[in-house]
Parts: C-alpha cells; structure tokens; sequence
C-alpha cells in the first residue's frame, strides 16, 4: 500500500504494523481528542429521520450560526465540504493572477488546488519572512498589486503564530490574500490573531476555517470561507450542489454553540502540549518546536520515516513525517498533542527507540 502524503491514513498504518485500525494510536493527524463533542452527536441523531430529504441548497441555518459566531452577516460566510473543497475554489481563483506566493513549507494541498488550475507559483521560505519576533517582515516578500498570497496562521506545519498586524500590510498590496485559519480555534481568544475581525474592510480577503480538527469531526468533512459576498456569490456557480450534507451542518450548529466544550479546549491544551514538548525535549536526538496550535513539529537526528515505520511495528503508534513538506525531508516529524497518558505512551515508546529514559 503507497504510503500516505497526509496523516490520519489508519489502513495504510495497520497494514504495516500488522494490527487492526482501530488498535493504532495517531499522533499523525492534528485532531482534538476530546470530540467530538455530545451536542454534535445528539444533533446528528436528531437529523437522521431527514436523510431522505435534500439538504438547504443555501444553508440558511447553518450560514445564521456562523453569523452569530463570528458577529459577521450571512452572505460573508460559504459552508463547504471541508476547507478542502473551498481551498480548490480559491485555486481557481489564485490562477487568475500573474502569480501565487506561497509561504513554504505550506501544505501540500496548497500545491495540490494551485497545479490543478495551473497557477503560477512563487515560494517563499518561512525562515525569510520571520523575524527575531517570528512576525512577517513585508520587506521580504515581492509584493504587487497582480499576485496571491496564500499562507496559514497558525503555520503548519511549525505551529506559530502571525501576529494579526504583521498580516494586515499585506492587504493593501497584493491582489487577493488567503489566509488558512484551520488551526486558529485552538488559540484561546484572548491569544488569537484572526483576521475574521476585519474582513468586511479588504474585498481581497479570503479566510478559511475549519469545524473538524477542533470538534475531532474530519468524517464530516465541513469547512467555511469568509470573504466578501460577490466572491462567495462566483464561487456557489463554480461547485457542484449540496456540498454539506445535513448531518454535518446540523453537527456544526450544535458544536458552534457548545461553549463547554470549546472551554474545555483551551483548558486542556496548554497543559498537554507541554507536557508533550516536555517529554521529547529530554530525548537526546529529538528537538521540539514551538507550537501555538495543537500539534508540535519536531527534529530529529534520525531517519523519521525508519522511525516512523519502528514506531508502528513495536509500539502500534503513528507519527507523521514530513517526506511531503520538500524542505522538511526525512529529519523532521509532526506530531497532534493528544490526552496526557496517550502523549506519556509516545514519549516513553521514543525515548526507548533511542535507548535512554522516559525523563519521568
């Protein structure tokens, strides 16, 4: 079986660590373990007698607890069938300009929407475009008025974070900025740096969100974009109908309003991140970045595919390496925080791959 470019592939892993999916533990896909949350499952269950209908072609519900979400208008906000779907819609539109600049390592599904419509794209490492205080300098960046910026805050995959005003020279000089907040919900409120705040200031403004990774609900497959509504009204007669089904919407109306649960969250995660930067900082060989998101990136002095591979056969645990992020190669990996006994398994499992104690 060819191996994965994204993480979360349970079939690939179980058939080479020999056991059933569901026996392997992934850290390989940057989703919350806490969900997903039992509002979203009650709402699903509540929906089930409605399969046999047809969903609102324009989600009106689901549009109205966006709106009151993010104290936007309706016609702001686009469901879709997950970010990736929006993102190929983006594509089309990013290849309609003189060039893409693309902050790399970026994602490989950047690559993936920008070949398809034939883009032309411009890299631009992120060690160019930080600073000492890890914001984007603009002098770094070839800026004109007939290019794309696409790049995501939090970063993935680094994690860091861009400061909200290190982003915003950017809107004044290219001609369409997108900006992947895929990651952004687990940054506690009084931390974020979304720029969903002033969106309805830059007609050039696109911003994704994602409702999976945060209510650990990837099956779904839901996302949204924000941008100004002409856009959104363009991107409706490019897709195909009914993109979100009824089950997925109605999970999102439920979880948007889940308060707890989003409590929870941000309760949880700085612990369990440090605890998991803790652990693999005391591993020799093993450096740790860090991280605002959910997910920390590590460098390794070793292999991370062969470790990748040693991991799953011994200790039935999937990390995800960076063989698709072309500047990370096979000395980096990525790895979702997780519970804490869960993140105890992965450090104690590493630290006997390199021989030397738990750090406990």
């Amino acid at each position: 079986m060819r191996q994965p470019a994204h993480g979360g592939n349970l079939a690939w892993a179980a058939a080479l660590a020999g056991c059933p999916p569901d026996a392997i533990l992934d850290f390989s896909a940057s989703i919350s373990p806490l969900g997903p949350p039992n509002s979203a499952i009650a709402a699903i269950q509540s929906q089930i007698g409605n399969l046999k209908h047809y969903p609102d072609p324009n989600y009106s519900e689901l549009r109205l607890a966006l709106s009151h979400f993010h104290q936007l208008p309706p016609e702001w906000i686009l469901p879709g069938n997950g970010s990736a779907e929006l993102l190929t819609l983006i594509g089309r539109e990013l290849a309609q300009l003189a060039a893409t600049i693309l902050i790399t390592p970026a994602f490989g599904d950047y690559y993936r929407t920008l070949a398809a419509y034939k883009a032309n794209v411009l890299e631009c490492p992120l060690s160019l475009v930080l600073s000492e205080a890890e914001v984007l300098v603009s002098g770094h960046l070839p800026l004109t008025r007939d290019k794309g910026l696409l790049l995501n805050n939090p970063h993935n995959p680094t994690g860091k974070l861009f400061s909200r005003d290190s982003i915003l020279p950017y809107l004044e000089q290219f001609a369409l900025v997108v900006v992947d907040e895929a990651f952004m919900d687990f940054v506690p409120p009084n931390e974020e740096q979304s720029l969903i705040p002033v969106v309805q200031e830059y007609p050039n403004l696109v911003i994704l969100r994602s409702l999976t990774k945060f209510y650990s609900l990837p099956g779904l497959r839901l996302g949204y974009a924000i941008a100004h509504p002409d856009c959104l009204a363009k991107w409706q007669l490019w897709r195909d109908p009914w993109p979100v089904n009824t089950l997925a919407a109605a999970a999102a109306i439920a979880a948007l309003q889940d308060t707890e649960f989003q409590q929870q969250t941000w309760a949880w995660l700085p612990p369990a991140r440090n605890q998991l930067f803790q652990g693999l900082a005391k591993i020799p060989g093993l450096q740790p970045q860090a991280s605002a998101a959910n997910f920390l990136l590590v460098e390794s002095q070793e292999s991370t595919s062969q470790l990748q591979q040693q991991l799953l056969k011994d200790h039935q645990i999937l990390i995800r390496d960076c063989l698709s992020f072309k500047e990370l190669g096979d000395r980096f990996f990525r790895v979702a925080v997780r519970s804490q006994s869960d993140n105890q398994r992965l450090i104690t499992a590493l630290s006997g791959e390199w021989g030397v104690g738990s750090g406990e």
